[in-house]
C-alpha cells in the first residue's frame, strides 16, 4: 500500500481549467447528483428560455422530453442566442456560453432587465454534465449548430441552412458517468413547466412526451389567480372569502402576488424570483408575511375588531393563508448556485410597503370579506391560546384512542350505526330520569348534568376539564378536546342540549353553547349541536291539549282555539322532571312531534364579540346589555 507524500509543495497544486471544476466537483453547482442534480440540468437551460419571455422577446416554450427518457430538447422562439464572433476571445458569443463558466448576456441590463439566471453557468454546467448537447440558433435569416461532448466542442459553430424567424433550440443527454441515472421524470417536468405558464401570464409552454405520445399545451390568462385555485384544491382546503386579493406593481421591482384564507391549520406560501421558485424563501416572503401582519392590524384597530381576553398573534393572522408571490429583481442575490433562497436586504422593505397598503385598501373596500377573515383569525387566536394552555397531562386524559372509559351517569344508546344516534344533555337528574324512561333506547343517549356547568368564556381548557360535569360530556362525546379533538371520533350523530323551558335552563342553555362555542367549535360547524324546544305550558281546551312553547306561543293558542264558553285549563311545568316519560316523548323526544333548534354560526365576527360581551369577565358590556333591553322585562321568572 503506497504511503501518502510527507511533504507540500507547489507541485502538488492542481488548477482546473474551462469546464473540468464542474465535473470534478457536480455538487457545488447543482446540489448533487440525484434525480433533483438532474432536473437541475434542464432548469438550467428552461430559466434561459423563460428569461427570453419575461423580457418580451419570447411568447412560446417547447420542452421535448424524448423516447428513451433520457434526452430533453427545450426551444423557444426568442431573439436566438448571438453567433457572431466576440471581439476579445475570437470565439462565437454561442461557444462562450456553452463551453465558459461566467459568460452570459445577464450581468448588465442592456439585453435583461431581469433574469433568473445571472451568473453566467447555467448554460455552461448542463453542458459540462452532459454526454453530448447540440444547440441550435435561429436568427439573421440562417440556422446554426454548434455540438459539445462533456462541455468540449466537437466542432466549430456551424452554418446548417437558411431559417424563418428567431429562436434557440438545446438538446442534452445528460452524461451517465456523472449521474447514476439519467431518467427525467414526466410528471416532475411537467409540473414545473405548467407553473412556469401561471408565474407568466400570456407564456405558452408546451410539453411533448415523446415516450407516452402525449403534447400538453400550458398557457393561463388569469397567471397566479388560476395558479392559487389549483393550489387550493390540490390541498383540499375550502376558501374563507371567494375572490383572492390580488397585486400586480411593475416598477423598479415587479411584484405579482394573490392571496387568500383558508379553513387549513397551516400557512401555505409559494414564492418565486424571477420564475425561479425559492423554496427556502428569502427577504421577499419575509417582506410579504411582515405586509399582511400590519395591514390586518391596522384594519383591526381601526375599525375597533380587537378581541377581548386574546392576543392576536403573527401566526394566527397568517394561520389557513394561501399565497403566491413572484417578484422579478434586476440583480438577485441568491444564496448558492441552486437560486433557493433570495438574499438582497432591500427586497423585504419594498414588498411589504406594496403590500401593506394595497391590502389594507382592499379590506375597507371589501368589508363583509374583511369580517370574515378576521373572525376566522380571532378563532385561530384562540385556538392557540387554548392549546397553550391544555398541558401534556390533560392531552392524554382527553386523549380518546384505545378503550374509552364512559360516565357512569351516562345511559348510553344501543346502536352502534352513529348516523342515527344522539346524545340529550338534560338538567337534573330528576329530568333525566324522565328523559331515560321516555326515549327510544336504540337511538337516544341520555347524560344528565347536576346544576349549572361553568362558565368556560374566560377559562383554559385545563380548567375547564378539571370541571367533572363538562369531563363527564367531552368523555361521552368522545372525540377529545384542544389539540386531541377529532370530529371523526365523535359518538353521536346530534348532540341535543335539553334544558327546562325556563330563565334557569335558557341560561343553562347559554353556559352549554359557550362552552361548545369556545373548545367544540367543530361540533357547531358540522351541524350536529341542537336546542330542544320543550314545552313550558298545557293547555286543554275541551278535549284538545296543546303544548307552548313560552308566553307568547301560549297567548297564540289561545286567541286562535280558546272560542265560546270553554274555559282552557292551563298548566305550567315547571321543570322537564315533573313530565312523564310519555309525555316528554310525546313533546320533545320523538323526531316526528319534537321541534329542534340547529345552533349555526351564521356572523362568526358578531358571534365572538356577543359571546365575549355577555360571557366574558367584564361586567360592564352585560350591564349595558341589560339596561337597554330592561323594558323587555315585565314579568320575572324568580
Amino acid at each position: 500500500m503506497a504511503q501518502p507524500k510527507t511533504t507540500y509543495t507547489a507541485e502538488d497544486i492542481t488548477v482546473l481549467e474551462g469546464l473540468d471544476p464542474v465535473r470534478k466537483r457536480p455538487g457545488m453547482y447543482i446540489g448533487g447528483v440525484g434525480a433533483t442534480g438532474l432536473h437541475h440540468l434542464l432548469w438550467e437551460i428552461l430559466d434561459n428560455s423563460v428569461d427570453e419571455a419575461m423580457n418580451g422577446h419570447a411568447s412560446e416554450i417547447i420542452v421535448t422530453l424524448h423516447q428513451d427518457g433520457k434526452s430533453v430538447t427545450v426551444a423557444d422562439n426568442g431573439r436566438g442566442i448571438p453567433v457572431d464572433s466576440h471581439p476579445k476571445y475570437k470565439k462565437s458569443a454561442l461557444e462562450l456560453i456553452f463551453a465558459t463558466l461566467h459568460a452570459g448576456g445577464k450581468f448588465e441590463n442592456k439585453s435583461y432587465r431581469t433574469a433568473g439566471g445571472l451568473h453566467g453557468v447555467g448554460a455552461s454546467v448542463t453542458n459540462a454534465l452532459s454526454a453530448r448537447l447540440v444547440a441550435r440558433v435561429k436568427r439573421d435569416g440562417a440556422e446554426w449548430e454548434m455540438e459539445f461532448c462533456a462541455g468540449v466542442p466537437q466542432r466549430k459553430l456551424q452554418r446548417v441552412g437558411p431559417a424563418r424567424g428567431t429562436g434557440t433550440s438545446v438538446y442534452f443527454h445528460p452524461d451517465p458517468t456523472i449521474f447514476p441515472k439519467t431518467d427525467f421524470q414526466p410528471d416532475t417536468i411537467r409540473e414545473r413547466l405548467e407553473v412556469t405558464s401561471y408565474l407568466h401570464r400570456g407564456l405558452k409552454v408546451v410539453f411533448h412526451d415523446e415516450a407516452r405520445g402525449e403534447k400538453v399545451v400550458f398557457a393561463h390568462d388569469e397567471g397566479l389567480t388560476d395558479y392559487l385555485r389549483k393550489i387550493r384544491e390540490q390541498r383540499g382546503a375550502r376558501a374563507t372569502h371567494e375572490v383572492p386579493f390580488a397585486l400586480y406593481r411593475d416598477n423598479d421591482l415587479r411584484i405579482d402576488a394573490v392571496l387568500q384564507w383558508t379553513d387549513a391549520t397551516e400557512e401555505h406560501l409559494r414564492s418565486y424570483v424571477n420564475g425561479i421558485p425559492t423554496a427556502s424563501g428569502g427577504t421577499h416572503e419575509n417582506g410579504f408575511r411582515s405586509g399582511i401582519a400590519k395591514a390586518i392590524r391596522n384594519y383591526i384597530d381601526t375599525h375597533g375588531l380587537a378581541p377581548r381576553g386574546v392576543t392576536i398573534g403573527a401566526e394566527d393572522i397568517r394561520e389557513g393563508a394561501l399565497g403566491v408571490l413572484s417578484v422579478f429583481v434586476s440583480e438577485p442575490q441568491f444564496q448558492g448556485q441552486t437560486k433557493e433562497r433570495l438574499n438582497n436586504p432591500e427586497v423585504q422593505s419594498v414588498v411589504d410597503a406594496a403590500l401593506r397598503p394595497s391590502l389594507e385598501q382592499w379590506l375597507n373596500s371589501n368589508r363583509s370579506v374583511a369580517e370574515q377573515i378576521v373572525a376566522r383569525i380571532v378563532l385561530a387566536a384562540r385556538a392557540r391560546a387554548a392549546s397553550r394552555a391544555a398541558s401534556e397531562a390533560v392531552s392524554r386524559k382527553t386523549a380518546t384512542s384505545g378503550r374509552l372509559t364512559l360516565p357512569g351517569k351516562l345511559s348510553d344508546c344501543s346502536s352502534s350505526v352513529r348516523e342515527e344516534t344522539e346524545l340529550f344533555i338534560v338538567e337534573g337528574d330528576s329530568a333525566g330520569g324522565s328523559a331515560k324512561q321516555g326515549r327510544d333506547r336504540s337511538t337516544q343517549a341520555i347524560l344528565p348534568l347536576r346544576g349549572k356547568v361553568l362558565n368556560t368564556e374566560s377559562l383554559g381548557l385545563k380548567k375547564v376539564l378539571e370541571n367533572k360535569e363538562l369531563g363527564d360530556l367531552v368523555t361521552a362525546l368522545g372525540c377529545g378536546i384542544g389539540s386531541a379533538f377529532d370530529l371523526a371520533k365523535v359518538r353521536y350523530q346530534r348532540v341535543i342540549v335539553l334544558a327546562d323551558a325556563d330563565s334557569d335552563g335558557h341560561h343553562i342553555t347559554t353556559l352549554l353553547l359557550t362552552f361548545f362555542y369556545r373548545h367544540l367549535q367543530q361540533l357547531i360547524v358540522s351541524g350536529r349541536v341542537y336546542v330542544a324546544v320543550p314545552p313550558l305550558y298545557r293547555i286543554d281546551i275541551g278535549k284538545e291539549t296543546f303544548w307552548a312553547a313560552d308566553d307568547t306561543h301560549r297567548e297564540q293558542i289561545l286567541t286562535r282555539r280558546a272560542k265560546g264558553n270553554v274555559k282552557p285549563d292551563i298548566t305550567r311545568f315547571k321543570g322537564l322532571g315533573e313530565m312523564q316519560p310519555k309525555v316528554l316523548w310525546d313533546t320533545t323526544l320523538n323526531p316526528a312531534t319534537r321541534r329542534l333548534l340547529r345552533v349555526s354560526i351564521a356572523d362568526p365576527l358578531e358571534t365572538d364579540r356577543i359571546v365575549n360581551e355577555l360571557m366574558g369577565k367584564d361586567p360592564g358590556s352585560r350591564f349595558h346589555f341589560i339596561m337597554e333591553r330592561a323594558d323587555e322585562a315585565n314579568d320575572l321568572d324568580v
